[in-house]
């Protein structure tokens, strides 16, 4: 299941051709916000994200039943929250089809994945004399990891 809009992969295959966003922003429960009589439009995806219903979900889960330190503890909670942790790297793995799960690494965001390639994969692949191509509209977030290096 395609956690992003809670369809199949069929599914969204299927409405290429067609893309339905009514269908889409269903998924989003802060979506169905009126402003000033509209449907609310949301833009700032850069600074904050909004989440779909199955990510609110799971995160209220998370809090009633499972709130600890993950890899932390050898007590339950802490088991259940290590699990599921470790679970959604399974289920990202199969989503992207990615070649091992270890591959599969969790970050805040944007920012600080941007800056994680930058120092790992930059770090021990480009050098003096390389070049790193961007555009214009790169924010200074997709900048500065490369000009550090």
């Amino acid at each position: 299941m395609n956690a992003i809009a809670n369809t199949s992969p069929e599914k969204v295959q299927a409405q290429s051709e067609g893309f339905d966003v009514h269908a889409l922003r269903k998924d989003f429960p802060i979506l169905q916000t009126k402003v000033y009589g509209k449907p609310l439009v949301y833009f700032d995806n850069a600074a904050t994200s909004q989440k779909p219903r199955i990510v609110i979900d799971r995160i209220v889960q998370y809090y009633e039943h499972e709130n600890a330190n993950i890899h932390r503890g050898v007590y339950h909670l802490s088991d259940l929250s290590s699990n599921a942790y470790e679970g959604a790297r399974d289920i990202v793995q199969k989503s992207i089809n990615a070649s091992e799960r270890e591959g599969i690494i969790f970050v805040r965001g944007a920012t600080e994945g941007i800056n994680l390639v930058a120092s790992s994969w930059g770090r021990a692949n480009l050098k003096a004399g390389d070049e790193v191509l961007i555009s214009q509209m790169e924010h200074h977030a997709n900048i500065v990891p490369w000009q550090l290096i």
